[in-house]
């Protein structure tokens, strides 16, 4: 494939099946893992990054001098980051100083300007400081992945329709982590009308607020919220599984020791999650996951020590 944009390399990401030659399961069941962090800027946020600067000029909030600003964990303000470069755009980040230095490196590179916000305020304090930046700033346009109805149709019109059409067998259920709640709302959605029967799980972790408990710190990074994402409200999820970072983090070892996938620990959690469901059903059956991103960029988090 030859490409004059980097954003042309987005998607189309490879399945990873494992079975039970791989892990414990029953006989004839399959798990299979959307490789997302093969994207070119490392994670599943490009989809969404590409998709919001396309939509946001359409839509008329986006001109060659618009400075785009987001409040991110790091993931999708590189997915922005790398869409804006096509069209020479000026962005903004507001980071929680807690998050992945690696993240705050990349998104820099792709020359991003980071500010940080408390820690201790979680991403709720980044929201709060993105909004005020975009007050200040003129010509500035704020996506706010955690509100934009664009976050869940990135995913909907893209990841969606490739594991249909890659599996092209019954999916019995989809496993995947929630952040902001996009990509699980809009590949659910997807797959839910053309699997009625689907069961939909979503994986949070220790400290996130989904399970009803109160939040709290977690090292697992990408995954869980001090707020329920509006974007789940019509969905019929049904379960939550809570991962601990010890669980995370030792299944983020194991896929890179035995299979060779280098992710991130978000891939750890749905990992032991999907794996779960998976011996819960009966043999034959066929579950969906998601790996968000890379190793590389949590090497300072010294998951592989």
């Amino acid at each position: 494939m030859i490409i004059s944009t980097i954003t042309e390399a987005i998607g189309s990401t490879p399945l990873y099946r494992f079975d039970n030659q791989h892990y414990s399961m029953p006989k004839g069941s399959a798990i299979y893992a959307k490789l997302e962090y093969l994207n070119p800027g490392g994670s599943i946020k490009d989809r969404l990054g590409s998709y919001l600067i396309k939509e946001g000029f359409a839509q008329g909030k986006i001109n060659e001098k618009t400075t785009i600003i987001e409040p991110t964990a790091g993931n999708t303000g590189i997915g922005i980051a790398l869409a804006a470069l096509t069209y020479k755009l000026r962005t903004v980040f507001v980071v929680p100083e807690k998050f992945s230095l690696e993240k705050q490196q990349l998104m820099k590179a792709l020359g991003a300007k980071i500010i940080h916000s408390p820690s201790e305020q979680g991403i709720i304090g980044a929201i709060s400081k993105s909004k005020k930046l975009a007050e200040e700033i003129s010509n500035s346009y704020l996506p706010l992945q955690f509100e934009n109805k664009d976050n869940p149709a990135a995913y909907y019109h893209t990841l969606g329709p490739e594991i249909f059409h890659e599996i092209k067998e019954n999916i019995h259920s989809f496993v995947a982590g929630i952040g902001s709640g996009g990509t699980f709302a809009g590949t659910s959605t997807f797959l839910k009308e053309k699997y009625p029967d689907i069961r939909i799980i979503g994986v949070e972790p220790e400290g996130s607020v989904l399970n009803g408990g109160d939040p709290a710190p977690h090292e697992i990074e990408g995954i869980g919220v001090e707020f329920i994402p509006p974007f789940l409200s019509p969905l019929s999820i049904n379960q939550i599984e809570t991962i601990s970072d010890v669980e995370g983090f030792n299944y983020t070892r194991q896929l890179a020791r035995e299979q060779g996938l280098l992710v991130g620990s978000s891939s750890g959690a749905a990992f032991a999650a999907a794996l779960r469901e998976i011996r819960r059903l009966p043999p034959g059956h066929r579950v969906v996951t998601i790996f968000p991103d890379a190793a590389d960029r949590y090497l300072s988090k010294n998951i592989y020590l």
